[in-house]
């Protein structure tokens, strides 16, 4: 990245002023980017063990798939969901609070007796792969947030800073140089008018 600079004291100490407050930033988004990192890797983990989970509980079933032929998946729906937010690392996501289920009419008489805990199974499956997917959205949103964290660390840390670094120093060489230049230069006048006026002094 280009640094837009003059040689000269007012553009050196915006450069500073730009310096300090990205130094100054430096260590909050390193912790940011730390707990992001932390919260994806915890996210993956839930979604992982909400996976076995599911797995699990299907493979349990395996014994009563000639029952479930029997069994009506329309008697049962999601009706909704309460969600909350939680702010992580500065980033605002949307918390699962409770799933609710309705469940339509259906006479006990006319149906197996089995079909009530049926019921049970579905909307614990259903709660189940409802809060797996719902992990999802939040550890691709913490993935985004640490993924554009990263970035603006790299960008201070690898670009930004040296870059200003760079700028500010040769800034102070260039007015080093001018300095000294000028010190030279009223050195020689000085050598000169000394030496016109011994002259002249000579003269009579």
């Amino acid at each position: 990245m280009a640094i837009r600079f003059q040689y000269n004291k007012t553009s050196r100490q915006q450069l500073e002023k730009q310096l300090n407050v990205r130094i100054r930033s430096l260590p909050t988004l390193q912790n940011k980017e730390t707990a992001l990192r932390m919260e994806v890797k915890k996210a993956k983990k839930e979604i992982e063990e909400l996976d076995e989970e599911l797995e699990k509980r299907i493979h349990s079933y395996d014994r009563m798939v000639p029952l479930w032929s029997e069994f009506d998946p329309a008697l049962v729906r999601v009706k909704d969901v309460e969600l909350s937010k939680k702010k992580i690392a500065g980033v605002i996501l949307p918390t699962l609070e409770k799933v609710l289920f309705e469940t339509r009419p259906f006479s006990l008489f006319n149906r197996p007796k089995w079909f009530l805990d049926g019921i049970k199974s579905v909307e614990e499956l259903a709660e189940i792969a409802i809060r797996r997917d719902f992990q999802e959205i939040r550890l691709n949103r913490l993935e985004y947030a640490r993924k554009k964290t990263t970035q603006k660390v790299n960008l201070f840390e690898k670009v930004q800073i040296p870059g200003y670094q760079e700028a500010i120093l040769k800034i102070k060489r260039y007015l080093e140089d001018e300095e000294n230049l000028s010190k030279s230069s009223q050195k020689i006048m000085r050598a000169h008018q000394e030496q016109r006026r011994e002259e002249e002094g000579s003269i009579w």
